[in-house]
């Protein structure tokens, strides 16, 4: 039976994804695709017709599910470290249902033969860099963090402890929780953000 073209394309899409998280991004052929869904490479190129095409779409819809993820994180005002807390957390548990996320993300070959995939994978993780740095400043004007800190610099920290806790999970067969990992070693960083007459956070999480 045929599907209906947007049923379709959400399916390929959906396919490319749980196949990258199987065998790798970079290993995924068209072949691949269509025994996976069942159907010929002439019906995955009648929907996608080039494999640049399809990563592309892969792109805006991981691209949609992070931006989903943080709008789901809680309120956009109040508590400027709770609520970064909320985002880094929030982006851990995507991370956790979508496994293929970080390998994705970080595929440099895959990014070098595709430069559209590459500027919008680029400008997704350009917005969420951004985010903390806006949250860190936050917390830096209502006193919380020092105010010798670099709200960008705090930031990257924070996304290559997200990044290389990602990998370490996926490399160890995914055998600790992901996001109690996550919590305990946020606490850790924004311990280190505070500003001295700040009250350190509660243990177990800066959010606990």
């Amino acid at each position: 039976m045929r599907k209906p073209s947007p049923e379709r394309k959400a399916e390929i899409v959906e396919t490319v994804i749980g196949l990258a998280d199987q065998v790798g991004p970079d290993r995924i052929t068209t072949d691949m695709i269509a025994k996976a869904i069942g159907v010929t490479q002439a019906t995955v190129f009648r929907h996608f017709p080039t494999k640049g095409d399809i990563w592309n779409s892969v792109a805006m819809h991981l691209t949609g599910r992070i931006r989903e993820a943080w709008e789901k994180t809680g309120p956009a005002t109040g508590d400027p470290v709770a609520r970064l807390e909320a985002v880094v957390l929030g982006h851990l548990r995507l991370i956790a249902r979508m496994p293929a996320l970080p390998a994705i993300l970080l595929s440099r070959e895959l990014h070098g033969g595709n430069a559209p995939l590459r500027k919008t994978l680029q400008r997704t993780m350009g917005s969420f860099h951004q985010r903390l740095t806006d949250l860190v400043e936050e917390a830096i004007a209502a006193g919380a963090f020092r105010k010798d800190l670099v709200a960008s610099d705090a930031a990257l920290l924070i996304i290559g402890m997200v990044q290389s806790l990602a990998m370490r999970w996926s490399i160890g067969g995914r055998s600790e929780d992901l996001v109690a990992t996550g919590e305990r070693l946020l606490a850790v960083q924004i311990t280190g953000f505070l500003d001295p007459r700040h009250p350190a956070p509660p243990a177990g999480g800066v959010g606990a």
